[in-house]
């Protein structure tokens, strides 16, 4: 994808994967040992590949949903490389990531940036010319969100660097982050006009159900919970907004 990362696309679809989780491997030019982001699930034959792409030096994660990290023990256990996560409870032999960290292995240089809102312990990590978004910008659609606020402010962050490549944990790559994440915004922004104007016909207490069978009624059904769940985040944002101003 760029001449520092490649891809090995877990066979895993579904609504919340796209086509399944994209597991990134990156090495510098001329560099034999890699990185690995975001193992995917257990599965043990596409964790085999990702073993085999080289001596893996270390395995990243960038959140803890379980299409991203499940893999994790079982590849470290197989190639013998540390785990490094935002959250100290995925880590295996290593310390946790810090916000504006930087981790050096396979001949890069990694900045971290922690990007919460579709899970607060949510990370990008920053190359040269590209960033990995985990579930933080997907490929294609949107994300679920469960914190609103930290997540409108993950994105004005992201909006700021231009010219970078989205390597995204889902879907296909992005040609530029900050156009992404702008786009990003404006939709939300939308959504939140469409809850505010479902509350109006609703009414100030209509539950997060009754509001995303308004907001969402063009959905599968099998993005229901998910709706609700996002649209309990907007319902949240916009009741704490209030009471603070």
């Amino acid at each position: 994808m760029t001449p520092t990362a490649s891809v090995l696309l877990e066979d895993n679809p579904g609504a919340m994967t796209l086509d399944g989780t994209n597991t990134w491997i990156l090495r510098a030019p001329g560099e034999e040992a890699c990185v690995v982001v975001d193992p995917g699930h257990e599965d043990v034959e596409h964790l085999t590949r990702v073993a085999d792409c080289g001596p893996v030096a270390l395995i990243l994660i960038t959140h803890r949903h379980i299409h991203h990290v499940e893999g994790a023990p079982w590849l470290a256990e197989r190639t013998g490389a540390p785990v490094r996560a935002f959250d100290q409870t995925l880590c295996r032999d290593a310390e946790p990531l810090a916000d504006a960290g930087t981790v050096t292995a396979a001949g890069l240089e990694i900045q971290v940036l922690h990007t919460p809102g579709h899970s607060d312990d949510s990370i990008c990590f920053r190359l040269e010319d590209a960033v990995l978004t985990g579930d933080s910008i997907v490929g294609r659609g949107t994300t679920m969100v469960a914190s609103l606020g930290q997540y409108l402010d993950s994105l004005r962050l992201l909006g700021t660097i231009s010219g970078a490549v989205v390597l995204p944990g889902h879907g296909e790559e992005l040609p530029d982050l900050a156009t992404v994440a702008n786009e990003y915004l404006a939709h939300r922004e939308q959504r939140l006009d469409q809850v505010r104007n479902a509350l109006v016909r609703l009414g100030p207490d209509a539950s997060a159900r009754q509001v995303a069978e308004l907001v969402y009624a063009d959905v599968g059904t099998e993005l229901w919970g998910p709706a609700e769940r996002s649209v309990q985040a907007q319902l949240e944002y916009l009741r704490s907004t209030a009471a603070s101003g």
